[in-house]
């Protein structure tokens, strides 16, 4: 009877988990990348030099320069002083030529690394382009696809992203249980450890997990772990009752993202969320609105059994990869739907999968009160604490976004997480770090090795970027709108900053031109809808 009831049981899992049953995943209508065109990025070159640069290393050092990085192919091959501080360059202006970036006044920092990414679908953007140039623009060198697309087309693109045959970050390939193998549900021990095991046959970097039963949980990882595959889990609502961030840590998992099974473990008084007698999953306003009920359910920020749980996962390694900017419309819906970039940078097309809509994952503000917005508010500063608690630790928290949902716009995404990590209570140099070295190392030490990109130093692979503001002055400047600020020769507010070059594998794409193509695409939609109503 009991193996009978844990096969029932499986089954219904299977139903109503995503990726748990996936048999073969179908083409979900994208538009794969064109190839590189030209003028699109220049290079590699035989020897690159970027002169009279400050560097930020992506370690947490100081930035230091003036600085000469010289990339040679695809990888930095050194790093010389180009001077003193203050002190008027004693060499000569460099020659215009396409090898020599004359970094006077701007900052270089490794590419960024978005640990959370997806791909568009037909309701948002058909166009891959679309979202890789948005991921560029904002100086995201590489991706975790979680998962980023179906396994045909994810395999593909990220092969022709390692090749620099389109214009995209580098790819890492996350899959669900049970996506691309065609051998049916993953219901089993067995089954999860024979769908790891063709994972590592076929391209596939690591799993996306959600809050499996037990029994599923600890094959995956088990068999995960040992092939060298990487995990990260999103543990759900529907089943975090059973397997919360520390029990699924303990079982091996590596990276916990979003926020959902940290709060569940440190509740006071009950050990099973108290849902509203009317709360219904599937009805994503309550999904999403009753998470934040939890704020002040649970032990106190700073009290032992808060900081044993941290103390816990320090000692595992876990990684937490929070993705706040996706569920920060919840704290101000209004700042997120009227954000400086929607008019000229977001499809309309994704503005209308964003607008509240029953069917649309994430566009849940049917009857969103001020009580639903205090909620969250008092929820993101418990999560703030446990961020930074965490951190100061020794504990890693990375940087990604988890767009297009809910307001939350490719690439734009990825600096607004790097805004809320400084709310935490980050450094503006932490927050870097978490943006680049420990991104890195989320998704090398799966395979035991470290990672060649994430930081600026010699021998790594020439991901950086390039800004001609100090984002440890103002984080704003990574925006593709970059910031305001007044102009006190005209009296007038200017926009400055915005990435000037993104550098992947040692081409250099001129992030402007990169946006200015986004725009072009959205404003192409844009007459086609008009010609579409005027009929």
């Amino acid at each position: 009877m009991k193996k009978t009831f844990l096969s029932v049981s499986v089954a219904a899992l299977a139903m109503s988990f995503p990726g748990l049953g996936v048999d073969a995943q179908q083409s979900p209508g994208l538009i794969a990348a064109p190839d590189r065109r030209p003028g699109e990025g220049a290079g590699p070159f035989p020897t690159l030099t970027i002169r009279n640069v400050i560097v930020i290393d992506g370690t947490g050092a100081p930035p230091f320069g003036p600085a000469n990085v010289i990339v040679e192919n695809n990888r930095i091959a050194r790093i010389e002083n180009a001077g003193t501080p203050g002190v008027p360059s004693k060499a000569p202006a460099p020659a215009a030529a396409p090898n020599v970036i004359d970094g006077t006044g701007m900052f270089l920092m490794p590419g960024f690394v978005n640990l959370h990414a997806h791909l568009g679908d037909p309701q948002k953007s058909r166009e891959n382009e679309y979202t890789y140039k948005l991921y560029m623009a904002h100086g995201v060198t590489t991706i975790r696809g979680v998962e980023l697309t179906a396994q045909p087309m994810a395999l593909s693109e990220k092969a022709r992203s390692a090749a620099n045959q389109i214009v995209a970050p580098r790819i890492w390939n996350y899959q669900r249980p049970g996506a691309g193998w065609g051998k049916g549900v993953v219901d089993t021990p067995e089954k999860a450890r024979e769908w790891v095991q063709w994972c590592a046959a076929n391209g596939v970097d690591g799993m996306k997990l959600v809050a499996y039963p037990p029994h599923l949980m600890s094959a995956l990882l088990d068999e995960a772990n040992k092939l060298g595959l990487g995990s990260t889990a999103h543990l759900e609502q529907r089943g975090v009752a059973q397997m919360d961030a520390l029990t699924a840590a303990k079982m091996g998992l590596r990276t916990v993202t979003h926020f959902y099974g940290h709060f569940e473990p440190l509740m006071k008084d009950y050990r099973v969320q108290p849902w509203p007698e009317a709360m219904n999953y599937n009805d994503e306003q309550y999904r999403f609105g009753q998470v934040a009920r939890l704020w002040n359910l649970i032990h106190e920020p700073g009290s032992d059994p808060w900081k044993a749980y941290l103390q816990e996962h320090l000692k595992l390694q876990t990684i937490f990869d929070p993705t706040m900017t996706a569920y920060a419309a919840g704290r101000d819906v209004m700042r997120m739907r009227n954000a400086d970039w929607h008019d000229k940078y977001t499809l309309p097309s994704l503005m209308d999968f964003y607008t509240p809509n029953r069917e649309n994952h994430g566009s849940y503000f049917f009857d969103w009160t001020h009580q639903d917005e205090i909620a969250w508010r008092n929820f993101y500063q418990v999560w703030f604490k446990l961020l930074n608690d965490y951190k100061k630790m020794g504990g890693r928290v990375t940087v990604s976004d988890d767009a297009a949902y809910i307001y939350n716009t490719w690439g734009f995404g990825v600096i607004h997480e790097m805004e809320l990590l400084l709310e935490a209570g980050f450094h503006p140099l932490e927050v870097i770090r978490a943006a680049t070295m420990h991104g890195a190392e989320a998704l090398t030490e799966p395979k035991n090795r470290l990672p060649d990109f994430g930081i600026v130093r010699a021998g790594m692979l020439a991901d950086m970027v390039l800004v001609d503001h100090n984002p440890l002055h103002n984080i704003k400047v990574l925006y593709g709108t970059g910031a305001l600020r007044l102009n006190d020769r005209t009296g007038q507010m200017e926009r400055v900053g915005g990435i000037r070059y993104t550098i992947k594998d040692g081409i250099v794409y001129d992030a402007k031109k990169l946006l200015a193509d986004v725009a072009a695409m959205v404003e192409k939609q844009k007459k086609e809808r008009a010609r579409t109503t005027s009929r």
